[in-house]
């Protein structure tokens, strides 16, 4: 059974949330939070899977809640608001997915599914615009961070495969090997990286690929080194 909090400063799209979670026989929401404060308690003391997290609440928004949220459960961020502010905001704070409230019900089940098993999840009309992010982007970019050069021969198979957007069972098959030592490798790379959460690797992957593409070496020491 997959626990779920719920976290909205709006009743009625709570209420809505939590009808569609517990219809799912998998899964079950253990709680709601009406701000960003109380999310972060509450998730600090039941220990669910996932957090379903809106944007804009008060007294802690979202961004700041999911920020201290890392490492205690995974979270999924829940907007009505499709702006970069919020896109790039939820995930530079370690957010394992986001998605917009007009997602489909069926499509929101899915989605807590694939965060609780350790994968990512983030909305089409996102994902296109971190692609056109990093298709913008000039060839000299900042030097990647220290740890890369610290990943072992097969992180950095799992890592490239991160940054192709597989998920872990992809990642298994690919690389022939268990789902849970795929885990494992995925958990070693965020702590070599300094990083939050994998769709942090898999946009710190891509700007790697782009930097190699380009010509620039992933542990080059040089200013517009990749």
């Amino acid at each position: 059974m997959i626990k779920v909090l719920v976290a909205d400063d709006q009743a009625a799209v709570r209420a809505g949330l939590v009808l569609i979670l517990n219809a799912a026989p998998d899964v079950q929401v253990v709680a709601e939070a009406a701000d960003g404060e109380e999310a972060v308690a509450l998730t600090r003391h039941l220990r669910p899977d996932v957090v379903l997290m809106d944007i804009r609440m008060p007294n802690l928004d979202g961004i700041s809640a999911t920020r201290e949220l890392v490492g205690v459960a995974d979270v999924l961020v829940l907007t009505t608001f499709d702006v970069d502010e919020y896109v790039f905001g939820a995930l530079r704070a370690g957010a394992a997915g986001f998605l917009l409230k007009d997602v489909e019900a069926d499509r929101l089940v899915e989605a807590v599914r694939t965060v609780a098993a350790g994968d990512g999840v983030i909305a089409p009309q996102v994902t296109r615009r971190l692609i056109g992010e990093f298709a913008g982007r000039p060839a000299a970019t900042p030097a990647a961070p220290p740890g890369l050069a610290e990943l072992t021969p097969r992180e950095r198979e799992v890592f490239a495969c991160l940054g192709e957007g597989l998920s872990n069972g992809q990642i298994a098959r690919r690389l022939d090997m268990a789902e849970t030592t795929t885990k494992t490798h995925v958990s070693r790379i965020l702590a070599k990286l300094g990083l939050r959460s994998r769709v942090q690797a898999a946009i710190l992957a891509q700007e790697v690929a782009a930097g190699g593409r380009s010509g620039a070496s992933p542990t080059s020491d040089s200013p517009g080194g990749r």
